[in-house]
């Protein structure tokens, strides 16, 4: 196999870089630790702008060769008046980029500019709370069109007692005696208060404010324009070169497939390992959207039985992802050998996946593989065209490049499928059992209209039997447990309050339809405590 060597500077990631594509301007999310960080990213790119998060440790160098058109500054757990805590390189001021700081952000503002006071409050100020414009003082980052008394949403114990020199202070709350402050000038502003979340009624209109009026920028960034920069930066990074693809059939992989193939065409061959632990004719569905829809070269490795016989006799949890995971970097390792040419290596790594929520050091990059960690002897440059976008932005992209929505809009599944949804030992029956519970709760799931209402939704197959009684005779069968969660981001979710009907139809139609069971519950465990998946 020809492959491609990396210079000893040039790092994977930095490869993987080369196959994205960020555009002319750029807001930087500068992370304090937030558990809003993301969140504040994502508000500004809904508003059609380009984010990025990066450390609070970045320096006015670092921060000067990205050449942002705006910087905000993220809420975080510490109090500025803390020995240790986070601080911002004041040379940055010194830029000139219009700044925003949010809470900690806007207090770390007031502290580290001249003049400014952030004292500490008798009881804080959390929750919903109301918020004033003060008489006689104009305001550009509050619009004329939202109400001088609004609801904000306020997380703080320091208070900001004293605007910095040159700022003014334009609204207050019981709370806060500074909310907002304002240097039109220098066009920076801090808000005490949390404009990302929803519980900010007005919160994106000044997010919107700030960006477009006070920090110029264009509102431009749409799907369009990620896959025209996307794709020029793929072919780039290949020229003339072939890639292959480790292709699971998610949305992930599937749109970065979609996308490399429409910057290098037949140059590209998607590799699908069929484990045996796909849900109901997941895998013809897969076949038949990329071979012959989308005409995306596809090797289809049909390798249930070789899965089955590993895992044989084995019950514990992380041993079978394990062994899930191992066999598919051999069978992949296998086939990907078979091909003389290829030199990249697609995977569907998104922004999530690089950044370090909430650890406040976003600038590192974690270790990730999307297809399970690759041998240090596959030598490929990663090509990775969507590791700048959250997971929505990933399913609106799939639709532009013409995905239908069985692929696009599809629910997370996990990488060793029903082989982590079969508590205990995984063989062939259990799977048959469980693929046919698990469809006819999608189906009814679809049915009553709240697919996209619900993160995921499916069924788990328990390593027990119940007794029952079924036309007089007494059964000794499996029962199903069927999940529902909302979530936003996986890493909190709460049970589904499904109507009644639908739980009731659900129980009727998998006791009915599926051989080998007698009894449905519902799990109404949210996380934490629990986890969304069994295993």
């Amino acid at each position: 196999m020809s492959t491609s060597q990396a210079s000893p500077s040039q790092t994977a990631q930095e490869k993987a870089s080369a196959s994205t594509a960020q555009p002319e301007q750029l807001v930087l999310v500068i992370d304090f630790g937030a558990q809003y960080a993301q969140l504040i990213a994502r508000r500004v790119r809904e508003l059609r702008v380009y984010s990025e998060i990066v450390s609070h440790k970045i320096t006015a160098a670092e921060i000067a060769a990205k050449k942002p058109t705006a910087l905000i500054l993220s809420g975080g757990p510490k109090s500025v008046n803390a020995e240790g805590a986070p601080s911002l390189d004041p040379a940055i001021f010194d830029l000139g980029i219009p700044t925003l700081g949010i809470c900690y952000g806007a207090q770390l503002l007031a502290q580290q500019l001249p003049g400014g006071v952030v004292g500490r409050d008798d009881s804080g100020e959390y929750g919903r709370s109301e918020m004033s414009r003060i008489e006689g003082t104009h305001s550009t980052l509050l619009p004329d069109h939202i109400p001088d008394e609004q609801t904000v949403w306020m997380s703080h114990f320091d208070a900001i007692t004293t605007a910095p020199d040159g700022f003014v202070a334009t609204a207050t709350s019981a709370g806060s005696p500074v909310a907002v402050f304002e240097n039109h000038e220098t066009k920076v502003f801090g808000v005490q208060y949390h404009p990302e979340v929803g519980h900010t009624p007005h919160g994106q209109a000044v997010l919107q404010q700030f960006l477009h009026n006070e920090a110029g920028c264009a509102g431009d960034w749409t799907m369009g324009s990620i896959i025209e920069a996307s794709v020029e930066a793929i072919q780039e990074q290949i020229g003339d070169g072939r890639a292959i693809c480790a292709l699971s059939g998610g949305v992930d992989s599937a749109v970065a497939a979609a996308m490399v193939h429409r910057a290098i065409g037949d140059r590209l061959t998607c590799i699908y390992v069929d484990t045996g632990l796909m849900r109901l004719n997941e895998s013809d569905q897969i076949v038949e959207t990329f071979e012959r829809n989308q005409g995306i070269k596809l090797i289809h490795v049909s390798a249930g039985e070789r899965y089955f016989e590993k895992l044989a006799g084995v019950t514990e949890p992380e041993t079978k992802r394990k062994i899930i995971g191992e066999q598919f970097i051999r069978i992949f390792e296998e086939f990907a050998r078979s091909l003389d040419d290829e030199e990249f290596l697609v995977q569907g790594t998104l922004y999530p996946d690089v950044i370090e929520s909430g650890t406040g050091d976003a600038a590192k990059i974690k270790s990730h593989h999307n297809v399970g960690g690759l041998p240090d002897d596959l030598k490929f440059d990663l090509v990775e065209p969507l590791r700048n976008l959250f997971k929505d932005e990933v399913r609106k992209v799939g639709s532009e490049l013409g995905l239908p929505d069985e692929i696009v809009l599809r629910q997370p599944f996990p990488g060793p499928g029903l082989g982590v949804r079969i508590i205990g030992e995984v063989t062939p029956d259990k799977v048959e059992v469980l693929q046919l519970a698990d469809a006819i709760v999608r189906q009814e799931i679809a049915a009553a209209g709240l697919e996209q209402e619900l993160w995921q939704a499916f069924a788990v197959l328990p390593d027990i039997r119940t007794v029952g009684v079924m036309g007089d005779e007494r059964t000794y069968a499996y029962p199903i447990i069927i999940r529902a969660v909302t979530s936003d981001d996986a890493m909190t979710a709460d049970w589904a309050r499904l109507p009644y009907d639908l739980l009731e139809r659900l129980s009727n139609r998998i006791i009915n339809e599926v051989d080998g069971v007698n009894r449905v519950a519902y799990d109404i465990t949210s996380k934490p405590p629990g986890t969304i998946e069994w295993e």
